[in-house]
């Protein structure tokens, strides 16, 4: 019988080895699987390499990630935002790597990955910085950049709901890069507010397979003051 439910958070994260590739969901702070990084940050894995749209919020979710100092490498295409004094305080004083992607080739590169795709050209990035060293070519009278893949030795993503097989829907923005991630990564690790019995799941909003799944953890929804949810303590 398949059942990819993990019962703890440390237990779906079991096997997260140092020097890991670690996609983590997310943008901004929609569909961030906080659960999860604080999970990460118990669990004690060293010289990551951490995949996600930006670069933390605040002291916490990849923030507080980076805050550990077991970061080595952040790939990302928002690092510098208002409330980015972690990021700013590491990459400053030469403790963390930056590598800076564009957000669409960010998406694609990764969506490669999952997708067995060597490498591909897009055009965004050519004539700049971020072209250097890598190959160029002309088709049909526009310039492009080879790209490649980033394939992750961990996905960590943040789903609505999903069934012991690994199924899952997001909820509106929330979905963002999950269901690429999923896809690119060895070990997806997925957080859900719910978890429902087989065929409770609409087929048609099932976004990201079970076939990409390697654990799912149920988290608990904690209502704010305001109405909206935060993570639990």
């Amino acid at each position: 019988m398949i059942d990819k439910i993990a019962p703890t958070v440390a237990q779906a994260l079991a096997g997260v080895k140092d020097g890991a590739t670690v996609l983590i969901g997310g943008f901004g702070t929609a569909g961030i699987p906080g659960e999860l990084i604080d999970g990460l940050i118990e669990h004690g894995a060293r010289e990551l390499t951490v995949v996600n749209n930006n670069a933390g919020n605040a002291d916490h979710g990849v923030a507080a990630l980076l805050k550990t100092g077991r970061v080595r490498k952040i790939i990302c295409s928002f690092p510098r935002q208002v409330d980015s004094w972690v990021f700013d305080g590491l990459y400053c004083s030469g403790k963390l790597e930056l590598e800076l992607v564009p957000q669409g080739n960010l998406a694609e590169r990764i969506r490669a990955a999952g997708a067995g795709i060597g490498a591909f050209f897009c055009p965004t990035g050519y004539g700049t910085e971020l072209a250097k060293g890598k190959e160029t070519r002309e088709i049909n009278g526009r310039h492009y950049v080879l790209e490649h893949p980033i394939y992750g030795d961990v996905a960590l993503i943040k789903a609505e709901a999903g069934d012991r097989w690994g199924n899952l829907v997001y909820r509106k923005s929330a979905r963002n890069f999950g269901p690429v991630m999923a896809a690119a990564a060895k070990l997806t690790v997925a957080s859900v507010y719910e978890i429902r019995e087989l065929g409770e799941l609409d087929p048609e909003a099932i976004v990201t397979p079970g076939i990409y799944v390697s654990r799912i953890v149920r988290v608990p929804r904690v209502a704010t003051q305001a109405g909206g949810f935060k993570k639990a303590a």
